[in-house]
Formats: C-alpha cells, structure tokens, sequence
C-alpha cells in the first residue's frame, strides 16, 4: 500500500470501488483503479474484471488466494470474504527485470535466459 494514502482515503477509496461493483451487478474478484493528486483526491482509472499479473502482491498482504476465490465464483459459489473481511498487513515488493533494448524499447533478440546473480536488498526501515 501506498505510505502517501491515509487510512481514511484508503476506505474511501474501498467503498468507491464496492459502490462500482455492485452498480454493474459484478460479482467476482477485480480491480479498480485510481489516480490520486496531491491533495489525496482520487479519480477513477479504470476497473479490470480479471486476474492482474501483480496479484500474488495483494495475496501477500491481505492473506487472501484471490485465484482460489475466483475459482469459486466461476463454479458458482459466493466469494469466501466480504470487503471489509479484507485487511492490510506490512508491505510487499515485486520486482520484473527485462531484457530490452532502451533505445527501441523492443526485447533483445540475441538474449538467452540466464539466471540473476546479485540482488542487494535493503532490510532496513526508514
């Protein structure tokens, strides 16, 4: 979650994106996205009705398989939690290292995989 967004703008901002779902009757897992500005007034971006590539984050940090959820609901089975079953612990970081031509921004034709060999991480809070 992001340090700039209170807790309070954070419920807001939930209960904006549960009033979206029930208006068009959505009844899956999904993401709603905002743009904030400085003041912390947010804007709807858009809603995605699937499974997003950074969902094992979200997993990390509210404890909920959110494939496994949505597993349920296309078998017709409701969702196990209720939004405000959901809560937010600590902080996760996912990382994609890409091989791409920074000036074309294509991916490297004569690249083969290869395995990572030094990440240096900082485990010291701030």
């Amino acid at each position: 979650p992001s340090s700039f967004i209170t807790p309070e703008v954070r419920v807001a901002m939930g209960e904006q994106a549960c009033q979206l779902a029930r208006a068009v009757n959505y009844q899956s897992a999904g993401t709603v996205e905002f743009l904030v500005d400085s003041q912390m007034n947010f804007f709807f971006l858009e809603m995605n009705t699937r499974l997003q590539v950074e969902h094992p984050i979200t997993e990390c940090i509210t404890g909920v398989d959110i494939v496994d959820e949505m597993l349920r609901v296309a078998a017709g089975y409701p969702l196990s939690y209720t939004q405000s079953d959901i809560g937010i612990k600590g902080w996760a970081v996912e990382c994609r290292v890409y091989a791409e031509d920074p000036v074309r921004y294509l991916p490297v034709l004569d690249c083969s995989p290869s395995t990572l060999s030094l990440l240096s991480t900082s485990t010291t809070l701030s």
